[in-house]
């Protein structure tokens, strides 16, 4: 190594003190999606981030989706992905591969990620020790019976066990989260991983939340990046179209985070090499970051 390339790592590890030094003993919900989660090389960027975390001190929640990953063996085993309003509808054949694919396949190979690079990981579906209580989710746009049987097995979160958190954060571990939870009927319900991840971080009192997304982040009508916004300004650009599409229930899972006392929400460019890091150890950030106000 050259003289210029150690003061150029001297000086990002010199940038990334103070942030260290703030986030230390603060807790920090992920939830990781998107390309992020194919991408061998991006896959494992974000195990060396995680386990990074964890071992400067910080409490790290990460919650995963896997929908292109249910679509796949659905697809094997022929059986047709039928959507409503963007969600997957999910009867108990569905729900089977559901709770294989994100129980098992993902959960775990995530945990074995971060394992291969030091992390202390535990894997973990919303089932397990009734982490998570779910309810049936209702479509708004039409009748209770009809909503219900509409999406099936999709639920949406009712609460979420902090105990077992807490005992896994006390005992240094990094929760591995799928977004399986069990209703008071004793059935499972596949429920979003972004209002799982929010949620968590709402229970938890989470420093931050961080969504990984396939896009930039937020961006304005020219297709610039936005940072720096407050919930107004969110509000604002939902009312005159510039937020749509899929990433209105994103932006809307970040507010009911900050609204329950998370001090910022951002929606991350999961396509960025260590974009988890660049964030949260950085001057500039990869993302779109909202603030409390």
């Amino acid at each position: 190594m050259d003289r210029a390339a150690a003061h150029d790592i001297a000086r990002v590890l010199n940038e990334a003190l103070p942030y260290i030094q703030r986030l230390s003993g603060k807790t920090i919900v992920v939830k990781f999606g998107g390309n992020a989660m194919i991408d061998e090389n991006l896959k494992h960027c974000f195990a060396r981030n995680i386990t990074l975390m964890n071992q400067v001190g910080i409490n790290t929640v990460v919650v995963h989706g896997g929908g292109p990953q249910i679509g796949q063996l659905l697809t094997q085993l022929g059986k047709e992905s039928r959507f409503v309003q963007g969600m997957r509808v999910t009867d108990a054949e569905t729900m089977d591969v559901v709770e294989m694919v994100l129980g098992a396949q993902v959960n775990k190979s995530i945990v074995t990620l971060l394992s291969q690079v030091g992390g202390r990981a535990v894997g973990l579906t919303g089932k397990d020790g009734g982490l998570i209580k779910a309810r049936p989710l209702v479509l708004e746009s039409v009748d209770e019976s009809a909503g219900m049987s509409a999406l099936g097995h999709v639920g949406e979160v009712e609460s979420v066990n902090v105990e077992i958190l807490e005992t896994l954060k006390s005992g240094g571990f990094i929760p591995v989260i799928a977004p399986v939870g069990i209703g008071s009927d004793g059935r499972s319900y596949n429920i979003n991983a972004d209002l799982v991840a929010s949620a968590i971080a709402s229970v938890l009192g989470a420093e931050k939340l961080l969504l990984l997304t396939d896009t930039a982040g937020i961006l304005d009508k020219q297709g610039g990046l936005l940072t720096g916004l407050l919930p107004d300004e969110i509000r604002s650009l939902v009312d005159d179209g510039t937020i749509y599409g899929g990433m209105l229930p994103k932006v809307q899972c970040a507010l009911d985070a900050l609204k329950s006392g998370v001090e910022s929400a951002t929606v991350l460019d999961g396509r960025v090499e260590n974009a988890v890091l660049l964030e949260l150890f950085t001057d500039n950030g990869v993302g779109t970051q909202i603030i409390s106000a």
